[in-house]
């Protein structure tokens, strides 16, 4: 059984969170463990049709934001990696500050000092140094900043094609089969 975390904070974009647990919900094998900020579900209120109690549903287990005694805060608690989707500038401050002042940065905190993968989809734009340097010692840590880029060798026609495309590329970095895009197999060369 591999167990993921899930964190959905308020950046916008919370419907890769959602869709990644739909996603994950898919998988033989897998079992999510979900937390959801206050702000993350006023984002999924106002972004998307999906109701905050259905997406808590979405998940095996899920935990208050400020249960910072929660299970997903212990380092004995068993998990294969953990993804912010979105991740919010103050989450990524507070993880590369090692500031855990919610179960979202505690379990992602955890997750680094335990070396397991831990996936941000930072979203912001445009980027001041603060925020860069952020993100190299956060890489220097040991996670991965993974900004949501949409790709277009795809042909994206929809959001969700979009949508899908990176969700796909979360599952290949968590090592999980899925269906979510073609994979690029370069130019065909010429006759």
């Amino acid at each position: 059984m591999s167990v993921i975390v899930v964190g959905i904070t308020g950046a916008s974009g919370a419907i890769y969170g959602i869709r990644l647990l739909e996603a994950l919900a898919r998988t033989e094998g897998v079992q999510t463990h979900l937390i959801v900020s206050e702000y993350g579900e006023r984002t999924i209120r106002h972004e998307t049709s999906y109701d905050v109690a259905r997406v808590k549903k979405m998940a095996r287990v899920c935990y208050d934001v400020n249960d910072v005694g929660a299970a997903v805060a212990s380092g004995s608690f068993r998990r294969d990696a953990m993804v912010v989707a979105p991740c919010t500038i103050k989450t990524m401050s507070g993880l590369a500050n090692s500031y855990a002042d919610n179960l979202i940065v505690r379990a992602g905190d955890v997750t680094l000092k335990e070396r397991k993968p831990l996936i941000l989809l930072v979203r912001e734009t445009p980027l001041h140094l603060g925020h860069l340097r952020n993100m190299v010692q956060l890489t220097e840590m040991g996670a991965i900043i993974f900004p949501p880029m949409p790709t277009f060798y795809n042909h994206p026609k929809t959001i969700e094609d979009i949508v899908n495309h990176t969700v796909g590329r979360i599952m290949d970095l968590l090592g999980l089969k899925h269906d979510f895009y073609k994979p690029w197999a370069g130019d065909l060369p010429s006759e």
